[in-house]
């Protein structure tokens, strides 16, 4: 099996710009990924070179605090990671949530069944039962909530986790189907019931829930798969008349987040009516977003607005992956090469299709995570974390590609770039750490910066082009000369 390796967050060692003198010194430690083979390589060696990128930290110039970034819980992966040896298996979660790992400090999971289970399944399957007598989670006993509390074990600081349904019942919607329909108003008592008991079961196992969004893709995912379709005034009905009200007498104290769906013209028109007043958006505490509009725009402009409407609220990226691709085993040039496609290069109108070109996927996820900071986004959280070879298991049969895959026969794990472009963030930008501003004078090299709360400030830089760049970078009246690769994405962790 190939080895793995994950560098340890070492102490932060000295690199000198030579023309300045000592009290111009800026302490910085590098890591680096890039498409000629470096895994989150730490860099300490650098040539001297010219035409330098001069790019300014501006740490007075504060924006969102960030809450966390990270990966799905899934009864796929869960499943799949029973598959595994215990050596493997703690092997992934340690790369996950170890201190050593990628730190995952957001995740997300599936309330009752998603794509990504094995077969439909609700915790509340007998009709009429609208009190939730027989309301049971024990389908996620066997593997998704081991993997839960597995993650918990691995992880020193703890991490956050959002919930989200993908449908009622069908005996509670009107087309009695696991797909499409919506909510009968009769059972919306019963629905917010549903997710008092969730939460209060899974506390009950040992797990906290922070978050909840109201509905995964309210808009719909073409019937493929489990959903059930909301306009943003049913949902505000919900929320506020049924499911708020409900959480309050629980004792639940749990964010709501709303939508749950793609960026654009649609996030603006739901914004719109969740944030029209204090009533509409009492028990909202943001909302959540998808990245599946575009292969390569994270439409700012939507973000800014949803911002623009509540500063105080959350702003999270609540799901993405590569999909409708099945995983390149062992095939690291793949993932830094524009091959992958997604749904939309087939499937997409035709007004909708100058969205979904091909791709790197290296560099949509880095795009992605650094163009949603940059605007308001405080959260980003990955799909799958483990899949097999083939993309799944999936009861639909939607293959898609997580960072980690693995062959359960073999007892074999490949941990992809995407797995390493991740932890980038997730390692270097803890919760609490709040963006900070920054003059960058190259539109080619993407960039963010965060001061953690011990300090330090982590600047993520991403460099598409096939040269080499020489970056000076600058801190107050300190600066240092760094090169970052060709194709390649670099943490920068400055000592301030």
């Amino acid at each position: 099996m190939k080895k793995f390796r994950i560098y340890l967050a070492i102490p932060l060692m000295t690199i000198l710009m030579s023309s300045h003198g000592q009290h111009n010194r800026l302490l910085v430690d590098v890591f680096e990924t890039s498409a000629n083979g470096n895994k989150l390589k730490r860099i300490t060696e650098f040539t001297s070179g010219s035409r330098f990128i001069s790019i300014q930290l501006l740490p007075d110039l504060k924006f969102q605090t960030i809450t966390g970034f990270g990966g799905s819980f899934t009864e796929a992966s869960a499943y799949l990671l029973n598959q595994l040896s215990k050596k493997n298996r703690d092997l992934i979660l340690d790369a996950y949530f170890g201190q050593e790992g990628a730190r995952y400090s957001l995740t997300r999971t599936h309330i009752s069944s998603c794509d990504f289970s094995l077969r439909n399944y609700s915790y509340a399957p007998i009709k009429g039962d609208i009190e939730l007598k027989h309301f049971s989670i024990d389908e996620d006993r066997d593997d998704l909530i081991p993997m839960i509390r597995d993650a918990m074990s691995h992880s020193k600081d703890g991490f956050k986790i959002v919930a989200s349904p993908w449908t009622a019942p069908p005996w509670m919607k009107d087309n009695n189907d696991w797909r499409g329909g919506k909510l009968l108003p009769k059972y919306y008592d019963s629905w917010a019931l549903f997710f008092s008991k969730y939460l209060a079961e899974y506390k009950k196992a040992g797990i906290n829930i922070w978050g909840l969004t109201v509905e995964n893709e309210p808009l719909g995912c073409g019937n493929n798969w489990e959903s059930m379709i909301y306009s943003p005034e049913e949902m505000v009905d919900f929320v506020q008349n049924h499911l708020g009200p409900r959480l309050e007498a629980g004792g639940h104290h749990v964010k709501v987040l709303a939508y749950d769906q793609n960026r654009g013209e649609e996030l603006e028109k739901w914004v719109k009516v969740i944030y029209k007043d204090e009533v509409s958006s009492k028990y909202f505490d943001g909302f959540a977003v998808h990245w599946y509009a575009s292969t390569f725009d994270w439409f700012p402009e939507s973000l800014n607005f949803t911002h623009k409407m509540a500063p105080g609220k959350h702003l999270i990226q609540s799901e993405a992956c590569v999909d409708a691709e099945v995983p390149h085993w062992q095939d690291d040039p793949w993932y830094w090469s524009e091959e992958a496609t997604d749904w939309g290069w087939d499937w997409a109108p035709a007004d909708q299709k100058k969205f979904h070109p091909k791709y790197v996927p290296v560099y949509r996820y880095a795009r992605d995570i650094i163009g949603c900071m940059n605007n308001w986004v405080d959260g980003w959280v990955d799909w799958n974390m483990v899949l097999d070879r083939q993309g799944g298991p999936n009861w639909f049969h939607n293959w898609c590609v997580a960072p980690v895959i693995i062959d359960p026969e073999k007892d074999e794990v490949y941990f992809t770039p995407l797995y390493y472009t991740l932890a980038h963030f997730s390692k270097f930008i803890r919760p609490g750490a709040v963006r900070i501003g920054f003059k960058n004078p190259d539109p080619s090299l993407m960039l963010t910066a965060a001061q953690n709360p011990d300090g330090t400030i982590a600047v993520v830089v991403l460099n598409m082009d096939s040269e080499l760049k020489n970056i000076r970078l600058s801190f107050g009246d300190r600066s240092v000369e760094l090169q970052i690769s060709p194709r390649a994405i670099q943490t920068i962790i400055v000592l301030s």
